[in-house]
């Protein structure tokens, strides 16, 4: 086993978001190492959400989990669903502008997956579920959005920390979930794989 901070087991965040990054310094958690999945996360013909984000995180765990033996390894994707489509990371402005047509005066999921890959090697999974309704967005105010370019990668094409989140009156679940790392549910995982937050 390989020793991180104060002899615990290395924890490596098998991610490049900085957002999953910040929520984890709130709970007083610093990785050892980040290192990305290289994973195709492209869903499958007719794949459910809620399937899908779960298979994209523990495919993610698992790769960064065979670079790493010993360590903890820390993985989740998060997406968006409007019934059993899912809006993935937006790409294009084209793409973002059809993400916020569908989202716009309605709920929708935001689906968090997440999977801890202990140092003995076991995987233990959870899914977060927080539904959201956005307001019926104007043309000006979609126009606004786009231009700021927050929609840029993100799940939906928004970041419910930015400047959306004046557009979202209503949010049943975990805020954090929505930002890429439920905070009440990684918790436990970690501790349960011998990292307590507020250790480092």
């Amino acid at each position: 086993m390989t020793a991180g901070a104060r002899g615990r087991p290395r924890l490596v965040l098998a991610s490049a978001s900085p957002r999953r990054l910040e929520l984890l310094a709130r709970i007083g958690l610093v990785p050892d190492r980040v290192d990305p999945a290289d994973i195709d996360e492209a869903p499958k013909r007719s794949e459910r959400p809620e399937p899908y984000v779960q298979r994209i995180a523990a495919a993610k765990a698992a790769a960064v989990a065979a670079r790493h033996p010993g360590a903890v390894v820390l993985a989740a994707d998060t997406t968006v669903a409007v019934g059993t489509r899912i809006l993935g990371k937006a790409e294009t402005e084209a793409e973002a502008h059809a993400f916020l047509a569908l989202l716009s005066g309605r709920r929708h999921r935001v689906l968090t997956a997440v999977t801890v890959i202990d140092a003995q090697g076991r995987a233990r999974h959870r899914l977060d579920r927080t539904v959201v309704a956005v307001k019926r967005l104007t043309p000006a105010e979609v126009a606004a959005h786009l231009q700021s370019g927050e929609w840029r990668g993100k799940a939906g094409g928004y970041a419910i920390q930015g400047r959306f989140e004046a557009h979202v009156r209503f949010l049943s679940g975990s805020f954090s979930g929505v930002m890429g790392l439920p905070l009440a549910v990684v918790a436990p995982l970690l501790a349960a794989a011998g990292i307590v937050p507020g250790d480092g």
